[in-house]
């Protein structure tokens, strides 16, 4: 999503995403710890190997794309700072 995008949107609905990207946050740290622990319980149960590093490589997935989430939802609190801000 581009910042010209939240633009288009009203207050009610960039809350709304915003409130669903906090729990799309809050999921994604459940998933990264998930995969973690997968992946020492793998360590130590069969030494290191594939399916070792995959749960590590799919919680590096999940970290790039938490951060590209959290830049959108500081964007999102720009436009709705600056709408606040116009108002007052």
């Amino acid at each position: 999503m581009k910042p010209e995008y939240f633009t288009g949107l009203s207050d009610q609905e960039l809350l709304q995403k915003m409130k669903k990207l906090k729990t799309n946050k809050i999921v994604d740290a459940a998933i990264i710890g998930l995969t973690i622990g997968i992946a020492i319980y793998s360590v130590a149960q069969n030494g290191f190997g594939f399916f070792t590093f995959f749960p590590l490589i799919i919680g590096y997935l999940i970290i790039k794309n938490s951060r590209n989430n959290e830049i959108l939802y500081q964007e999102m609190q720009k436009e709705l700072e600056s709408r606040n801000s116009k108002r007052a």
